[in-house]
């Protein structure tokens, strides 16, 4: 992939529907009939944990093709400090454009953006086969826990990037998703009439119904 194929840049106001509508595509039928990540990155922009000079799409031609945002969050440790950390995503290729190098581009660039600003560590739900290419490991070798989840539960899915080197050496604890990312059905059903009609289907691998 030639890197003078695209650009990563801020996004611009004007352009949000259509970073909504670029995440709906990239998300649709996914992880469950439909999707609601472009509801929530929506709602994200107006929450005060948002990270205005992380909000980055990627540009071809004149036609965004990817975007990756994130989020301020805590780690609540066991020793009574809170510790404060990052949280990303959601992260959206365009679907034709998936697996072909863009997704780990952008991802890539933003967190070494995330470093620069400072930041120490980023947490999220994801893959590991696809962000273990970053850099990223199970929380769980960090000594960080999933919130709410039962001990004996599977939490391979929740990963951790120190952007620091050893930012989280002394911290075992909790991490706790930022509210925004909670959203209701209802609100999705809504906001999603804007948008051009699509047919949710049931498919094989989804996480929710």
């Amino acid at each position: 992939m030639n890197t003078k194929e695209f650009t990563i840049r801020s996004e611009k106001k004007e352009e949000q529907r259509e970073v909504e509508n670029l995440v709906r595509e990239a998300f649709w039928n996914v992880y469950r009939p439909g999707c609601s990540e472009h509801y929530v990155i929506h709602v994200l922009r107006d929450d005060p944990a948002f990270v205005k000079e992380l909000d980055f799409v990627m540009e071809q031609n004149g036609k965004l093709i990817g975007q990756n945002m994130f989020m301020k969050t805590i780690i609540e440790a066991d020793d009574g400090r809170t510790i404060p950390v990052l949280t990303m995503g959601p992260i959206g290729i365009t679907p034709e454009l998936k697996r072909k190098g863009y997704g780990k581009a952008i991802l890539d660039y933003s967190l070494e953006k995330a470093k620069e600003m400072g930041f120490g560590a980023v947490l999220f739900e994801g893959n590991i086969d696809f962000y273990g290419k970053s850099g990223f490991d199970v929380a769980s070798k960090f000594g960080i826990r999933y919130h709410d989840l039962p001990e004996d539960a599977d939490s391979s899915f929740f990963l951790c990037k120190e952007l620091i080197p050893g930012y989280l050496d002394d911290v075992t604890g909790v991490y706790q998703t930022p509210q925004g990312y909670y959203v209701e059905d209802s609100d999705v059903e809504e906001f999603d009439k804007a948008f051009p009609p699509k047919e949710k289907l049931k498919l094989p691998g989804q996480l929710f119904e």
